[in-house]
């Protein structure tokens, strides 16, 4: 079996237990756990606590003391019982916990698995800016194909979707112990506590334009996590509405949802061409509107009449994860200076899946509390109240944010 095959499968389950119940667990605890707005936005938001400390904390322990494919193996392993845990109870802090402790075990191997595969690949004289887009892709098709199986066998709802994420991690963990063997390298084991937790990129806080930057990534990642959280609960609100029973959206959303996914690979590849055209500036401005359609289609949109508005929503979620989350870790390479690169996209990281996530969980937690009455959630209000948000984030950054483009600074990393 060849290398680029061994590591599309590590992708493609990695990505497909997430995919199992990222999306639709929102919905699960909404309508089968009754939990709070609050409550689901703090479980999302523990997410966003882990990625503040666990992917540089568990770095630390492959860098200097255990093999990496070890450390991921055992950290899948330990997920897949939180998940099967998960399976087993309705009992609200036990889920909370279980939950939080999932997120520790998996939060970690997303990043830990790029480096394994980044140094098998250069050890192996393979080009990774080549071969890695190549599969990585493949986590993408793992989370749609996990997305489509709970959706067409109508597992939203269920604590089965629990066991097959398990199952998924459970397998991905005991094929870890057969990736080639990446043990603790020598020349890393001597960087400083500092630099392994990112904190050599606070630095860059005190240029202006840098600050601004990392400020509306993180504003952002909030963006982020409000779809993430409550996109699948608002489809399922139609449930009990007549007019929309047995229509393909609330019958199957998962597969709706995935359209998201799909619209990722194509803006995927427009990316070079915008950076070098455009740059960040227009190409984060642009994301901001992306997620104001994606947020005003929601409030227009409704599984019959609407559902076109629903789609087209769906479509531009690739431009509006994309085109800040990929083009702003790039823009991250461009400017940090070389020596606290890999700081700096931790740092990058920390403020959209850390600072982002979390506060992004909470508040949209309490603006759902907020617009709910009597069991019945004001979902077109939410969504025009974010569409209103990411409105005011577009212009703010276009005003605040002064940086002037270079394309020969951009054409060294898009070509």
């Amino acid at each position: 079996m060849s290398l680029q095959l061994r590591f599309k499968i590590m992708q493609f389950l990695q990505f497909f237990l997430w995919g199992a119940w990222l999306i639709t667990f929102g919905a699960y605890a909404f309508n089968v756990l009754h939990l709070k707005g609050a409550e689901i936005g703090a479980i999302y938001g523990a997410m966003g606590i882990v990625s503040l400390f666990m992917p540089a904390l568990i770095g630390i322990i492959a860098d200097k003391w255990i093999n990496k494919e070890r450390v991921y193996a055992l950290l899948h392993l330990g997920g897949a019982l939180t998940l099967f845990g998960v399976s087993q109870t309705t009992d609200h802090q036990q889920v909370f916990w279980l939950m939080f402790l999932n997120s520790m075990c998996y939060m970690p191997t997303i990043p830990l698995g790029y480096t394994i595969a980044y140094s098998v690949l250069e050890r192996n004289k393979l080009d990774n800016v080549k071969q890695f887009p190549k599969i990585r892709v493949w986590g993408t098709v793992g989370f749609i194909l996990a997305m489509w199986f709970v959706s067409f066998l109508h597992l939203e709802l269920s604590q089965l979707q629990f066991k097959i994420a398990a199952a998924a991690q459970l397998l991905l963990g005991l094929y870890a112990f057969s990736l080639p063997k990446c043990p603790p390298e020598p020349q890393l084991t001597n960087k400083s506590w500092s630099s392994r937790f990112g904190l050599d990129a606070l630095a860059l806080f005190k240029q202006p334009q840098m600050a601004i930057f990392f400020i509306f990534s993180a504003l952002l990642g909030m963006a982020l996590q409000m779809s993430n959280t409550w996109s699948d609960p608002f489809l399922h609100s139609f449930d009990q509405n007549p007019l929309y029973a047995g229509t393909f959206a609330v019958n199957y959303p998962g597969v709706l949802f995935s359209l998201s996914n799909i619209s990722e690979t194509v803006f995927i590849l427009a990316i070079p061409f915008f950076l070098r055209n455009y740059g960040i500036k227009k190409v984060m401005i642009l994301s901001m509107c992306a997620w104001v359609l994606r947020f005003g289609l929601f409030a227009l949109g409704n599984p019959g009449d609407g559902v076109f508005y629903l789609i087209i929503s769906m479509l531009v979620y690739g431009c509006a994860f994309d085109f800040f989350n990929l083009s702003g870790s790039l823009f991250v390479e461009m400017n940090a200076p070389q020596h606290i690169r890999a700081s700096a996209q931790g740092l990058f990281m920390m403020m959209v899946n850390g600072v982002g996530a979390f506060f992004g969980g909470i508040s949209s937690g309490w603006l759902i509390d907020h617009q709910t009455v009597n069991d019945i959630t004001n979902w077109h209000t939410i969504w025009l109240i974010c569409a209103g948000i990411a409105l005011l984030m577009a212009l703010s950054f276009g005003l605040i944010f002064k940086y002037k483009h270079d394309p020969r600074l951009t054409d060294r990393f898009t070509h």
